[in-house]
Formats: C-alpha cells, sequence, structure tokens
C-alpha cells in the first residue's frame, strides 16, 4: 500500500499520537480516490488541519454492504472500537483511527499508513509440502521460524503449506484478534510500514466484536500455544478497565451493551485456558480469499 502523498506521510513522523487524533477528528477531509478491490466503500485522501496535512483512509457508513450476521451500519464503529482496545493493550496493533463526518455523511477515519511498492514484510510465505500431508512437518524442514497454518495449491499444481512467521509481534496479534472476535484477519490486513520498519500493524477491523463466534485468520499457526507472561498481563487488564475504567464506557459508545459483555467473557475464557485458541470446531476457519 504505497502513499497517495509522501509529504503528508513524512509529517506525521512529526506528530505525537493526541495530534494525529486531532488533525483526524477535526481536520479537513479531503477525497482524491477509491480502493476498488474493497467489499465497501474504502476511499483514500488526506485531512489538513492547522498547516498539518496526514493522508487517511474514509470509510463512511453510507458505503457498508448489508451483512446478514453484523447489524447493518455499524462496521465504522467496530473499526473505531478495535482502535480503542488495541491501544489499551498498549501495542498499537490498530493505526490511528476515530469517526468523523465526511462528504457522505459519518464514518471511520484512519491514518494511512504507507508500505512499500512491494509491500514484502516476509511475514508470511508458502513452504514446500514434500512430505505425507502433514503440514506440521512444513514447518520443521523450513526451521522453527515458521508456523503453519494450511495446506494449498499452487497455479502449477504443486503442493504447498502457507506458513506464518514465528513473531511475537504476530502473537500479539493472534491474541488480540481472539479478543475482538475478528473474523477477517487475512494476509493483506498485516503491514509494515515504511516509517516503522519493525512495527506490523493490523488494517480492516470492520467484521469484529460479534457476539457469536466468528473468529477467522491466517494466525492460526499459533494455536494450542501458552498465552505467555505478557499477553496474560495485558488481557488481565483489560478484564478491570472493561469493568470499571474508561475502555469500558468507550466501547459502550461504540458497541452494544451485549458485544462488549461478549468481549470481557472472551478475555476471561482466554485467560482460564491460558492458550491461544485454535479453529477446532470452527466453521470456515480461514477468510477467503486468504489475502
Amino acid at each position: 500500500m504505497s502513499t497517495p502523498g509522501a509529504d503528508a506521510a513524512a509529517e506525521q513522523k512529526d506528530l505525537d499520537p493526541a495530534a494525529v487524533l486531532e488533525v483526524l477528528t477535526a481536520g479537513e477531509l479531503t477525497i482524491t480516490g477509491r480502493i476498488t478491490n474493497a467489499s465497501n466503500a474504502t476511499l483514500y485522501g488526506s485531512v489538513a488541519l492547522n498547516g498539518v496535512t496526514l493522508n487517511c483512509v474514509h470509510k463512511p457508513v453510507a458505503g457498508e454492504r448489508p451483512l446478514w450476521d453484523f447489524p447493518n451500519g455499524t462496521l465504522a464503529a467496530r473499526e473505531v472500537a478495535a482502535y480503542e482496545l488495541s491501544q489499551a493493550t498498549g501495542w498499537r496493533i490498530v493505526p490511528p483511527t476515530v469517526m468523523r463526518e465526511g462528504p457522505w455523511g459519518p464514518g471511520m477515519c484512519q491514518l494511512w499508513i504507507d508500505t512499500p511498492d512491494e509491500d514484502d514484510h516476509d511475514l508470511l510465505a508458502l513452504l514446500p509440502e514434500d512430505f505425507d500431508e502433514d503440514p506440521a512437518e512444513a514447518a520443521e524442514t523450513a526451521g522453527s521460524q515458521w508456523r503453519p497454518v494450511l495446506s494449498v495449491e499452487l497455479s502449477d499444481g504443486r503442493p504447498a503449506v502457507l506458513a506464518h512467521k514465528a513473531d511475537e509481534r504476530l502473537r500479539r496479534i493472534a491474541a488480540f484478534d481472539a479478543v475482538v472476535n475478528n473474523a477477517d484477519r487475512k494476509g493483506g490486513h498485516l503491514l509494515v510500514g515504511t516509517a516503522e520498519p519493525d512495527h506490523v500493524y493490523g488494517i480492516d477491523h470492520g467484521l469484529t466484536f460479534n457476539v457469536d463466534d466468528k473468529l477467522r485468520t491466517l494466525l492460526w499457526g499459533f494455536s494450542g500455544e501458552p498465552l505467555g507472561a505478557e499477553v496474560r498481563e495485558v488481557l488481565a487488564r483489560l478484564d478491570r478497565d472493561l469493568a470499571s475504567g474508561e475502555l469500558g464506557g468507550r466501547l459502550a459508545d461504540l458497541l452494544d451493551a451485549e458485544e462488549v459483555a461478549a468481549t470481557r467473557e472472551r478475555i476471561r475464557e482466554l485467560l482460564d485456558s491460558d492458550t491461544i485458541p485454535g479453529p477446532e470446531g470452527r466453521r470456515r476457519p480461514v477468510p477467503w480469499p486468504p489475502f
């Protein structure tokens, strides 16, 4: 995802997080194009305030396609709720995201993450599957740096295994997705920006916070692994903040009460099991198309 304006990308490096949110919320929004491969209206452009211009993505509520399993007109608010919960973790998985008015009414506005034109972040790989149909052997043959997800067939008919890196940044995203019940963690929703080449962002969180189990992801390679001390500490803090802190109030402004309660229940289930959940028993556990 290359940038629509390098000058705006350079400006964001010098702003603190509060200033970025102020520009996204109150800046003049100018739309300059549309991302045509998105399911819902996804626009890109810029926001400008007091001489500062930032590139952004804008998804108006009016452009959301009706879905049978999510209430109409709620996807933009779910994106903002995912940002609020991401901030509470301290992991900064979701780029700064706000609700605001735009040319077509209210919608979410998110900081654009500038990435290299090739978008080659080396977090996913296709490994040769030259073994007896046991995907776990693919990771072993490639070394412990990979976690297998599923067997696939290449365009030339050869079998392979789709795998992701055994990367702590991705483990955090896997845990985050389990909390927000992300139904759409595709490979293309993982971004490594040019401004922070050591940081991994996650985008497109409209299909989150459903009260029913919807978890679909390409990060199943961590399934069954212990949460680890850091993730447990973060989840315990989220549980407390949802009960009595500001986080619960912020989510209550964006989600139904049942969805907030279900989020806290998922956190408690993760803490009780002390493991990253797996795809077993889930219908269509991998989003399609996977990228």
